[in-house]
C-alpha cells in the first residue's frame, strides 16, 4: 500500500492540483452557491453538481435525513439541464476560479445521454474533465445501475470518449460486488481515472414512514468512510497506475491521509462540507502547513 505523498501539490490528469482536496459532486452546486462563504480557489478543485440532458426537478421532499452515522439523501439528480449549465453556471464558475480545477459530473438515463451531455459541454473552456456518474439507473434495462454491468460501463465510457479528449473519471457505487473489475472495464473502454465511492443504498424510518419522500436514499457521511477506504484500496491494487479519487466520510486531515495511504491521488469531501462549508478550506490549509 502506498504512503501519503509529501508534496503539497498533486500532478495528475495532465495538470497540477495545488492540493488533493476537492469538493464532491452534489454538495457544492456549481460553486456560485458557496460564493462569499468558501474560498473555492484555495482548494484543489470542485466537482460540479450532476448535469443531465434535460432539466430535472428531482425527487419529492423531504430529500435528506440525518441518522446516527451520517446522512441519507434522495435529491434525484435535480439540475437545470445542459443548456442552462453551459449558458450560465459553468461560465460563472470558470470566470471565478483561477487555480482550482473543475470537473463536471455527468449523468444519463440511457447510454446515449451521457455522450450527448459531454458533447454539449465541450464548448465550455476552462473545464479540466468529466466525472461520469455510473450509479444512474439505465431506463432501457429495467432501471439497473449502469455500473452494475461491465458491458453497460464499457458502452457509456466508449460513447463519452468518442466525444472528448478531456479526462474521464468513472464514478462507481460501493454496492457493486466486484468494484475492481468494473473499474478495469471503465479504464479499458477509455476512462482516464476512477472515483470511489458514490453513496450506498439505505433506508431510515420515522415511526412507520420512511424519512425520505422517495423512500430509500443514499448513505453518506461518517458511515461511508471505511467503505470508501476499502473500495479505494481494492481498486488501487487492481489498477496500480490509474488516477484515483477517494470519496466518502472525510471529515479530518487524518481521513485525507488514510485515503491517500489506501491509494487515492485526490480526495473529495461531500457531506462534511454541508455541515461545515469551511471545512474543506481548512483541510486544504492544514495540508499545506503540514507539508511546509
Amino acid at each position: 500500500m502506498p504512503s501519503a505523498p509529501t508534496r503539497a501539490t498533486v500532478d495528475l490528469l495532465g495538470t497540477t492540483f495545488q492540493n488533493p482536496i476537492l469538493l464532491a459532486a452534489g454538495t457544492a452546486g456549481f460553486g456560485r452557491e458557496l460564493a462569499g462563504t468558501v474560498d473555492l480557489d484555495s482548494l484543489g478543485g470542485l466537482v460540479t453538481k450532476a448535469v443531465s440532458r434535460a432539466a430535472r426537478a428531482g425527487n419529492p421532499a423531504p430529500r435528506v435525513g440525518e441518522f446516527d452515522g451520517g446522512m441519507l439523501n434522495s435529491v434525484g439528480l435535480a439540475n437545470p439541464g445542459l443548456a442552462a449549465v453551459v449558458a450560465d453556471d459553468l461560465p460563472w464558475l470558470v470566470g471565478h476560479l483561477k487555480r482550482a480545477q473543475i470537473l463536471v459530473n455527468v449523468v444519463g438515463f440511457e447510454i446515449a445521454e451521457y455522450a450527448d451531455v459531454i458533447e454539449g459541454l465541450e464548448a465550455v473552456t476552462g473545464v479540466l474533465g468529466y466525472e461520469v456518474n455510473l450509479s444512474c439507473p439505465n431506463t432501457s434495462a429495467g432501471g439497473v445501475e449502469f455500473g452494475a454491468d461491465p458491458r453497460s460501463v464499457e458502452a457509456v465510457i466508449r460513447g463519452c470518449r468518442a466525444k472528448t479528449r478531456r479526462p474521464l473519471i468513472a464514478k462507481l457505487s460501493p454496492a457493486m460486488p466486484d468494484i475492481p473489475s468494473i473499474a478495469a472495464a471503465a479504464v479499458e473502454a477509455g476512462a482516464t481515472g476512477i472515483s470511489v465511492v458514490n453513496t450506498m443504498p439505505g433506508l431510515v424510518f420515522d415511526g412507520v414512514k420512511s424519512r425520505l419522500g422517495n423512500g430509500n436514499g443514499g448513505v453518506s457521511g461518517p458511515a461511508l468512510l471505511p467503505v470508501g477506504l476499502l473500495a479505494t484500496a481494492r481498486v488501487r491494487r487492481h489498477l496500480p497506475t490509474v488516477p484515483l479519487i477517494g470519496v466518502g466520510g472525510i471529515r479530518t486531515l487524518e481521513h485525507v491521509e488514510q485515503y491517500l495511504t489506501a491509494g487515492a491521488d485526490l480526495v473529495a469531501i461531500g457531506t462534511a462540507g454541508l455541515a461545515d462549508p469551511r471545512l474543506p478550506e481548512r483541510l486544504a490549509r492544514e495540508w499545506a502547513e503540514r507539508r511546509g
